[in-house]
């Protein structure tokens, strides 16, 4: 379904360069979408745009015997890597520890386009975009893959950053655990449009029923306190408002 963008624009990631595996979406048992099949899509470009579009997604791991879900910044990889899904934290960090270890893992974007309100409330629902990638992530030791992992999730978050700041010193690498995940086994679902009510509903009248368009706004720059009166904001700061992508309702 082709979705209705909004004039406004909210806020987006760093869009890599769209390098199309000759894989297609490869359903296993556990990224077959059941509940909602029609809303599956299998063409993996799809999966970028997800991945690309978001800042945070949830990284899920079971350490002893409990399951631990926990937000964190990450980036994909361009050319050859472009199927892979880096995230990075504190070496010391449980759940890195485990998923270096080889504790399957299963990390999930996702996006609300819209808050779908229907004439009944069995029938509310949301417009969304999401992913969900399954796997057992990989420790990166290649110090050139460790530092491209950490580009990859620097510009992701903050375009044009990583030839501006500081680079990342020999102590700062070594307490930073770089992880990289395979997006051979994930799965994409979409939903667009208006709310689905039973027909008696319809044609009752009475209830109002639409979309309410949900977005994430870039807003202006604000300085550091620190920062010297005076200082420009550099372009690629100034540009997050311009490249920001349309919502999606």
């Amino acid at each position: 379904m082709t979705a209705t963008r909004s004039p406004e624009t909210p806020i987006a990631a760093a869009q890599p360069t769209a390098v199309l595996s000759a894989a297609p979406l490869s359903p296993t048992a556990r990224s077959t979408v059941r509940r909602g099949a029609g809303r599956a899509r299998t063409d993996r470009a799809e999966l970028y745009a997800v991945l690309d579009a978001g800042l945070v997604c949830h990284l899920g791991v079971v350490l002893g015997d409990a399951p631990v879900v926990l937000p964190t910044a990450y980036g994909r990889g361009q050319g050859d890597r472009a199927d892979t899904l880096y995230l990075h934290g504190s070496t010391g960090a449980g759940t890195l520890r485990a998923a270096a270890a080889g504790a399957p893992v299963c990390v999930t974007v996702t996006h609300v386009d819209g808050l779908v309100y229907a004439r009944s409330v069995f029938h509310f629902s949301m417009n969304y975009r999401s992913a969900v990638v399954h796997g057992r992530a990989r420790l990166v030791t290649d110090h050139d893959e460790r530092l491209a992992g950490l580009r990859a999730v620097t510009e992701h978050v903050a375009p044009g950053s990583w030839d501006h700041a500081r680079p990342p010193t020999r102590k700062e690498l070594a307490a930073t655990a770089v992880l990289a995940l395979d997006l051979a086994e994930a799965s994409v679902k979409v939903r667009t449009g208006p709310p689905v009510d039973d027909d008696e509903d319809v044609d009752a009248g009475g209830r109002w029923a639409g979309v309410v368009p949900v977005r994430t706004v870039v807003d202006a720059p604000q300085p550091c306190p620190l920062q010297p009166a005076g200082t420009p904001t550099p372009p690629h700061v100034l540009s997050r408002r311009r490249d920001a992508v349309p919502a999606r309702g």
